[in-house]
């Protein structure tokens, strides 16, 4: 079965950040029977070489306007200027070398996560927890705070949702073997650090574990400086 719309994404290889870090950017193609019903304005390339923008009196089918009518501008940029400086051959060794990067993670990380999809990975794979877990207590969100004490990002984590405490790692074509052998080994003495050391991390940072239940409880969603927050409570 074929599909009617592909999504180019463009995070993390092509220089834009994504999720929680974003904002994340991308074309969106699709098949020629749903192009009537995509967004405007709808920029279109006139015989004479000239842009314009069409809106909705040219196109009357369409979704409307959906979102801020030029995307990401900044991060779309950035994203075509770093595949002009690779060039058509540079992409497809960066495409490589970030599938390389990924696998040769994975296999170190072998006998110290669990990996629900075996086998060689794309740039990307995911790791779970679970067999950590059930061993020393350690958590995927544990990892991805502690990780932060060994001056690590933190990778994605519990995403996607149907694998148990998941850790989600894209190492990029960007990272040299030396960063992904520090990764793999900040990982490892997580692992076999005391649980309890762990629980309470990140111990290093400006700020330390928060609480997260309160905060999904009780959320503040405007900006306040910090007398007015002292002030509320």
């Amino acid at each position: 079965m074929g599909f009617d719309i592909v999504h180019i994404n463009l995070h993390k290889t092509f220089a834009v950040p994504h999720g929680g870090g974003g904002p994340g950017a991308g074309p969106i193609g699709v098949k020629r029977r749903l192009e009537p019903f995509l967004p405007v304005p709808r920029i279109v390339k006139r015989s004479d070489g000239r842009f314009d923008a069409e809106m909705m009196e040219r196109h009357p089918q369409s979704v409307g306007k959906i979102k801020a009518s030029y995307g990401q501008s900044a991060a779309l940029v950035r994203a075509y200027t770093y595949m002009c400086m690779l060039g058509g051959p540079g992409i497809t060794r960066a495409a490589e070398i970030a599938v390389l990067n990924a696998n040769y993670v994975k296999a170190g990380l072998r006998g110290v996560l669990d990996f629900p999809h075996p086998g060689t990975s794309m740039h990307e794979f995911v790791a779970s927890a679970s067999g950590l877990k059930k061993r020393t207590g350690i958590t995927a969100g544990d990892v991805g705070k502690r990780l932060l004490d060994y001056g690590i990002h933190a990778p994605t984590v519990y995403f996607p949702l149907l694998v148990p405490e998941a850790l989600m790692f894209e190492p990029t074509e960007s990272a040299p073997k030396e960063e992904l052998d520090r990764f793999i080994a900040a990982v490892k003495a997580i692992a076999a650090e005391d649980p309890a050391l762990v629980h309470a991390a990140p111990h290093t940072t400006p700020v330390k574990r928060l609480d997260e239940a309160t905060a999904a409880r009780k959320l503040v969603l405007r900006w306040h400086t910090l007398s007015r927050l002292e002030t509320a409570a």
